[in-house]
């Protein structure tokens, strides 16, 4: 059995019964300082995945419910997908004496690549194909999705010289570099950038249940708009946000908010960005989130499901604003690397060709379903999401406050049930709240036997 001690007190799950999983935490934790990644109650030791499953050191199998944080939107290592991004590369691996192969190069830095050329092609064409996306016109490529919201912000700046002001609404998270940790979080965050300034989500009028909408009065929102631009006026550049707070603790607005953002950013020429790094690729039910929401953005920022896997982000808007940044003012060593463009080409391939995004609105069913359940029990005080993206809020039990609830529910689903079904979750958002995103992929069945056993499990610690 595990032993289970308070967080401050450990970094990893102890269990005696993965001695090679442990012997890896605890090589690790001397080998790389805590700041390399986010804290995870679980410590998973990952040593293989397929499909929608992850597998031990010691070969238990665990049901993938992160998609490696929104990343592996068609499952880990899809054959078919897998034969594309190798055929975009030019690879076909077999016996030869050749010292080198001959193929489309990993690295073509200040090169241009056919592959890069028809991902730019490729993706514009699908962007523009839906709903809402009829401004954007050029591709910038990034490696990470701080560095394309730092790039998309600074095309922003660039357009006009007057204006240097950014609006953010709180509580978001656009990452950790420059302009993109700037706009992340709140005004009460040291070392704020002078240039930005918050304003409200409607994180209270997010309600348990995404789909069961309750009318906005969008009043107060307008009123805070019109208070930012009396202040600021023309500096005003650029107005960023996410479709829904995602590392804020997965809260989803009435589509209402979003639009009045949008309107208000084309009273006054300002620019709307969109970042949807989490939500882009079928997260939210459509191909990108603009068109579940019914807005037409400026500027989108793109990454993780995109490329199912690769570190790939982009920014996609309009020409007239990447256009204002100069030769080599956006260029990095990885941006639009050949690898990347090839599997963003290959992700395209399967959601063009394939029942993707129609399996995951019936996934999407069957999540809801199973997560509803879950406020039955005394320590969950709210599901919040929509598409396959959700939160499940944890409260407080006799003996534990709720982020020692989200703790104890990564913990016990990683080790499972009697019947061995084991559930690969991330450290809690906000403390407090559990996302739930599997791959779009996921078997329906399989999905409600991980649900199952995940609602058995939770209501354990009840």
């Amino acid at each position: 059995m595990a032993t289970v001690t308070p967080l401050d007190q450990q970094r990893f799950l102890v269990d005696p019964a993965e001695p090679r999983s442990d012997a890896l935490r605890r090589e690790l934790e001397k080998l790389e300082p805590r700041s390399q990644r986010t804290f995870t109650p679980s410590g998973a030791v990952i040593a293989s995945s397929s499909g929608s499953y992850h597998y031990t050191s010691e070969g238990r199998k665990l049901a993938d419910f992160t998609s490696g944080v929104l990343v592996a939107n068609l499952g880990h290592h899809p054959t078919r997908w897998w034969d594309r991004v190798n055929a975009y590369m030019g690879l076909v691996f077999q016996p030869t004496c050749d010292r080198y192969l001959k193929a489309t190069p990993l690295t073509a830095y200040n090169a241009i690549t056919e592959v890069e050329v028809e991902a730019s092609r490729r993706l514009i064409a699908s962007l523009r194909s839906q709903p809402g996306g009829a401004r954007l016109e050029q591709i910038l490529w990034a490696a990470s999705g701080s560095e394309a919201v730092q790039k998309g912000l600074k095309a922003a700046i660039a357009r006009r010289p007057d204006a240097d002001v950014i609006l953010a609404t709180r509580h978001g998270f656009h990452g950790k570099k420059g302009l993109a940790g700037a706009v992340t979080g709140s005004e009460t965050d040291e070392e704020r950038d002078p240039r930005v300034r918050f304003l409200s989500f409607p994180m209270a009028e997010c309600i348990s249940i995404y789909r069961r909408r309750e009318p906005i009065d969008l009043t107060a929102y307008r009123e805070e708009l019109n208070a930012a631009y009396a202040t600021d006026g023309r500096r005003i550049c650029a107005l960023i946000t996410e479709p829904y707070l995602g590392g804020g603790g997965s809260y989803h607005p009435q589509v209402e908010y979003l639009q009045l953002l949008e309107q208000f950013c084309r009273e006054h020429d300002i620019l709307f960005i969109l970042d949807e790094v989490q939500s882009n690729f079928g997260r939210t039910g459509g191909m990108y989130a603009y068109s579940t929401y019914g807005v037409e953005p400026d500027v989108v920022i793109l990454g993780k499901g995109m490329a199912n896997g690769m570190p790939v982000d982009a920014v996609a808007g309009r020409r007239d604003v990447l256009e204002n940044l100069g030769y080599g003012d956006a260029s990095d060593t990885w941006s639009a690397h050949p690898l990347g463009c090839a599997a963003v080409l290959a992700t395209l391939d399967e959601f063009e060709t394939s029942d993707v995004l129609e399996h995951a609105a019936q996934l999407a069913i069957v999540i809801e379903a199973g997560l509803t359940r879950l406020m039955r029990l005394k320590s969950i005080l709210a599901v919040r999401g929509e598409g396959t993206v959700w939160g499940v809020h944890c409260g407080s039990t006799a003996d534990r406050s709720p982020a020692q609830v989200a703790a104890e529910i990564v913990k016990r689903c990683y080790l499972g049930d009697e019947q061995g079904r084991a559930i690969h979750l991330l450290g809690p958002l906000a403390g407090c709240v559990i996302r739930i995103a599997p791959p779009l992929t996921m078997d329906l069945e399989e999905a409600l036997e991980y649900l199952d056993a995940m609602y058995e499990i939770v209501a354990e610690i009840n």
